[in-house]
């Protein structure tokens, strides 16, 4: 499945469901040709404007039920951020539900609840969104009021002063006191020297502590702007319709020009890094990495275009429910381990990683559960995978995207963070295709490539009894 990092999270459909989904309802075979395929299911039309300020407007229709989504995308995340105020991309995402210029504090949320909507927003390492989910009738309000906020947002110190607390809160009990969130964010750290990837979206608790109420309207004043934003509205709206809202509310504002983004590549990695923590939790983890290229590598040429893709499944035939190789030989088999998750994360803007996390079986070691992974991975390398495993796989994954992409919200999602990071929303129609033409020799061939010590970073999190904390050394 594509993974956006708008979730932050490994969020994984049951493969399961997805497979009887893919069976009952569009009758797919792993054996089906790309153009049946495409004919079922990749052939998604979106309807796509410029606006003259730089705005682009993406557009589906899906006319099953009177809902709509609609989302405002804007390039900029914490990747965007330089040392000393990261977490500056989410603070000024809570100030966006603060006052405006033709609205008091408190009101967007009242008007969001007159129509019916259900709001929120995210931030990542890419991109920052604002969405509404509504009645579809109730479009045009929805749209005035996110056209207001992208502009008209008033800097209230006091209002920054309450919400900077609420974003230190949300570090304190989403990261701080969660070992498994403490033990990602620290691996983060070491894996990466000088990427952006590096930093938590949270922010360091030191930079929040220093962060100004100038700091967030300057970060505002550069990236909020038309021509770092795109609109996407899915649901059951007519496109042409949704064009001339979007001129209308959003059409008045100015193009800004924007700073230059430097690339900021990660420099190679000579050898594999290693951290242990010592946390208040009740069992001991592990937590794995290796450096692979994204997506957005091979748009550009700098790897072959099939590397992605064969890594994507590659990830799922180590982790891909109950029959893949984790769960059938280091969860059943060996018992080994107690649970075991893989997964790739190349559709950001930057490359990044193949992760691999487990907990180990009750009196195994987190050292006898690595050496269990690593040879699983050795055997990656060194035998093909058979035709069978290759085509269940294969099924799983494109199961589990089709099921996704039922969702209008989900569909939303998918093309605005395809459009921001860089790999342009008709990346959608690729995905299915390129999974289908992955061969077991090419999934070979990337776990040599990238799956090798100097790309390793491994993260162990040793618990201490709960209530006690970390001696100080």
């Amino acid at each position: 499945m594509i993974r956006s990092l708008s979730l932050a999270t490994n969020n994984r459909v049951s493969f399961l469901l997805s497979t009887l989904f893919l069976i009952s309802a569009l009758s797919f075979s792993a054996n089906a040709t790309d153009t049946e395929l495409n004919k079922k299911n990749n052939k998604i039309p979106v309807h796509e404007y410029d606006l003259e300020n730089g705005l682009k407007v993406l557009v589906k229709q899906d006319k099953r039920a009177p809902i709509a989504v609609i989302q405002v995308w804007y390039k900029v995340g914490t990747s965007y951020e330089h040392e000393g105020i990261t977490g500056l991309s989410h603070a000024l995402e809570h100030m966006m539900f603060k006052g405006t210029k033709t609205r008091k504090s408190g009101e967007f949320e009242r008007l969001v609840s007159a129509i019916g909507a259900r709001n929120n927003a995210f931030t990542s390492q890419d991109y920052t969104a604002y969405y509404e989910v509504l009645a579809s009738d109730k479009l045009e309000e929805a749209m005035e009021i996110e056209a207001d906020r992208m502009r008209n947002v008033i800097f209230d110190p006091k209002e920054f002063e309450k919400e900077i607390e609420v974003v230190k809160e949300e570090r304190r009990w989403r990261t701080d006191d969660k070992p498994a969130s403490l033990t990602r964010e620290q691996f983060n750290a070491v894996a990466f020297l000088n990427s952006p990837y590096r930093a938590p979206v949270i922010g360091w608790m030191v930079d929040l502590e220093e962060m100004t109420v100038d700091d967030a309207k300057i970060w505002y004043k550069k990236w909020y702007t038309p021509n770092n934003a795109t609109l996407v509205v899915v649901g059951d709206v007519e496109p042409d319709a949704v064009h001339e809202m979007a001129k209308k509310y959003f059409g008045a504002y100015k193009s800004n020009p924007l700073p230059v983004v430097k690339t900021r590549t990660e420099v190679e990695q000579k050898g594999i890094r290693n951290i242990t923590l010592k946390l208040p939790a009740k069992l001991p983890s592990l937590r794995m990495g290796y450096k692979t290229p994204a997506m957005i590598s091979a748009k550009k040429g700098k790897v072959p275009e099939w590397e992605p893709y064969a890594l994507e499944v590659l990830a799922n035939i180590l982790d891909g429910g109950d029959s893949a190789r984790f769960a059938k030989n280091l969860i059943r088999g060996k018992e080994v381990a107690a649970g075991a998750n893989s997964g790739y994360y190349g559709y950001g803007r930057l490359d990044n990683l193949l992760i691999i996390s487990g907990t180990p079986a009750k009196g195994v070691s987190t050292q006898k559960l690595k050496e269990s992974i690593l040879e699983e991975i050795e055997t990656l390398k060194s035998e093909l995978v058979s035709e069978a495993e290759l085509k269940r796989v294969k099924a799983q994954v494109i199961a589990g995207e089709v099921f996704e992409r039922d969702s209008i919200q989900h569909m939303a999602t998918l093309l605005g963070s395809l459009e921001t990071v860089g790999l342009g929303h008709k990346y959608i129609d690729q995905y299915v295709p390129g999974v289908l033409a992955v061969t077991a020799q090419q999934i070979q061939d990337v776990a040599k490539k990238y799956l090798i010590e100097n790309h390793l970073t491994v993260a162990e999190l040793i618990p201490l009894p709960l209530g006690e904390k970390q001696e100080k050394k």
